[in-house]
C-alpha cells in the first residue's frame, strides 16, 4: 500500500480569518486595540481567543494579518504581523445616486462598495423621497461591504448634494452617464466610447423630471445611457449600471486580483 501521504500545511492566513477595518495606520509589530462593537464581534460572535488571526484594514497602507496577543472582557489585542496586501487602486468611477428610501439606499451602498466604486455622491432631485443621509450608518454599511468583500481600500462617500449644485460643479475632465428612462445610446457602446475619469448619474424612484432631464443633457460631458427595455427601480438600474462599467471598463478583465506586490 502507498504511503500516507503527508499533511498538507494549513493555508495563512486562514481564510475563515475575521476582517476588520480599523483607524489606526498599521505598521508590522503594531499592537491595536480594538472596543466596542470589533471587541464584541470578535469576543463573543467569532469566539476569538489568543494566538488566532485576524485580518485588518487601514485604508492606507492595505491588508494586514494580525495575532491576536489578549483577550478581555470589553477589549482585545491585535498585533500586526505581515502585509498581505497594499492598498488597492480601484477604478475611478463615482456613483451619484438619488435618494431613496432608506432600506434600498442602504442596498445601493452595499453593492456599490462591493461592485468597486470609488466614490459615492447621494444626490437630492425634485422627485426624491428623502433629502436626508444618516452619515454614520451610511459608513457602517461600506465599511461592512468591504470587509464582506474583502476590499482593501473603502469608497469615498460624501454629503448630499442639490443636482443642480452637482451639475453646475462638474468637474470637466469626468465624463458623466446618466440612465434616462426616456432612452440614450446603448450602454456597451456608450461606455466604449468614452475613456478616463467617469460617473454614473441614477435618478430617484420617480425619474428625473423634464427640466431635470434638459438640465443634464446640457451638460457638455454628459451622455444619456439605456438600460434596456424594462422600467428599473433606482437601487437595481444603479447595481446595474455599476456591473456593465466594471465589465467593460473596470478591473473585471484583470487577470491576477490578488494585489500582491
Amino acid at each position: 500500500m502507498p504511503a500516507n501521504p503527508s499533511p498538507r500545511t494549513p493555508a495563512w492566513p486562514p481564510k475563515s480569518a475575521p476582517r476588520l477595518f480599523v483607524e489606526d495606520t498599521l505598521a508590522e509589530g503594531c499592537t491595536i486595540v480594538l472596543e466596542g462593537p470589533h471587541a464584541h464581534y470578535l469576543g463573543k460572535v467569532m469566539r476569538a481567543k489568543v494566538g488566532d488571526t485576524v485580518i485588518l484594514c487601514d485604508n492606507q497602507t492595505g491588508e494586514w494579518a494580525g495575532r491576536i496577543g489578549q483577550v478581555a472582557k470589553r477589549r482585545i489585542d491585535v498585533t500586526a504581523s505581515e502585509r498581505l496586501r497594499p492598498r488597492e487602486e480601484v477604478p475611478d468611477l463615482w456613483l451619484c445616486a438619488a435618494l431613496l428610501k432608506k432600506d434600498r439606499f442602504d442596498l445601493v451602498l452595499e453593492k456599490a462598495t462591493e461592485l468597486g466604486v470609488a466614490q459615492i455622491q447621494p444626490v437630492v432631485t425634485r422627485r426624491c423621497v428623502a433629502d436626508k443621509l444618516n452619515a454614520d450608518r451610511a459608513i457602517t454599511i461600506i465599511t461592512e461591504a468591504a470587509e464582506q468583500c474583502a476590499r482593501t481600500a473603502l469608497p469615498q462617500i460624501v454629503e448630499p448634494t442639490k443636482l443642480d449644485n452637482l451639475l453646475k460643479n462638474w468637474p470637466e475632465e469626468r465624463t458623466l452617464y446618466f440612465a434616462d428612462e426616456e432612452g440614450g445610446g446603448p450602454v456597451t457602446n456608450t461606455f466604449v466610447e468614452h475613456s478616463g475619469p467617469a460617473a454614473i448619474l441614477i435618478g430617484p424612484e420617480g425619474g428625473f423630471d423634464d427640466a431635470e432631464r434638459n438640465a443634464i443633457r446640457s451638460l457638455p460631458q454628459a451622455h444619456p445611457i439605456t438600460l434596456g427595455p424594462r422600467i428599473l427601480r433606482g437601487e437595481t438600474a444603479a447595481i446595474s449600471a455599476l456591473s456593465v462599467w466594471m465589465a467593460v471598463c473596470g478591473d473585471w478583465g484583470k487577470s491576477d486580483h490578488s494585489g500582491k506586490e
